[in-house]
């Protein structure tokens, strides 16, 4: 859901991994300050709540979308001068910095930076405000959660299995979660087949908790779109 727009202090590039529960809330009480919206998407809303705030600094105006936000969310907002990046609160969305010859750069997923030969540098904290610049990086501790509600779906279906996230390999952990399924569910079994490619990784666990065979008995067609939905489906 990547946005571009201008607004009093520039242009601004957005671009937002997550899922706001109080939209509705949000886009009526910004439609009452005048804003118009063309889509559908929370990306829109953020963009606006920036837009709303835009008499303060980019990261001060942030600080307070946070504070209007609620659900999951990774923001990624690169201005004329500074890129900005914002994880929710209870650390729902991962996001991460790295180190570039010298440069920082920010990605949702660790196997991002392996893939521009970047080196991971750390997470970003639940909460924080993380602004780099001419001069550097640095952050701010916005807002603090008495708890972390990481989403298992990361570490389970959306995460490529090469990444590391808040310091847990998804890869490592599919496959731990396939043994623990074998120990909770001792099925008679000749095989164990997975459902690529995601469970590729629990099955091979599976199969090695279990002291069973693995085999490869679904083949993906890389060669077309996503089959798991419908293209008719929302």
């Amino acid at each position: 859901q990547p946005l571009v727009f201008h607004y009093l202090n520039g242009m601004v590039a957005l671009a937002h991994n997550g899922n706001l529960v109080n939209t509705v809330e949000l886009r009526k009480r910004l439609a009452t300050y005048g804003s118009v919206f063309q889509t559908t998407t929370d990306t829109e809303i953020v963009a606006n709540l920036l837009a709303r705030y835009s008499q303060d600094k980019m990261e001060d105006a942030l600080a307070k979308c946070m504070i209007d936000m609620k659900g999951a969310f990774a923001l990624i907002i690169m201005g004329e001068d500074r890129i900005v990046g914002v994880r929710d609160p209870m650390g729902i969305r991962p996001l991460c910095i790295g180190d570039l010859n010298g440069n920082y750069v920010l990605s949702s997923e660790s196997a991002a930076l392996d893939t521009i030969g970047a080196d991971f540098v750390r997470d970003v904290n639940p909460g924080e405000i993380v602004i780099i610049d001419r001069e550097g990086i640095r952050s701010q501790q916005v807002l603090n959660s008495p708890r972390s509600a990481h989403c298992i779906f990361e570490y389970i279906y959306f995460a490529r299995p090469d990444s590391t996230i808040d310091g847990i390999n998804v890869y490592q952990a599919r496959r731990s979660m396939g043994r623990q399924l074998a120990r909770e569910c001792d099925i008679d079994a000749d095989l164990v087949i997975s459902v690529p490619d995601s469970g590729t990784s629990a099955a091979l666990g599976y199969a090695e908790e279990a002291g069973l065979p693995f085999e490869e008995g679904l083949m993906k067609n890389r060669y077309i779109g996503r089959t798991f939905i419908q293209p008719t489906q929302p």
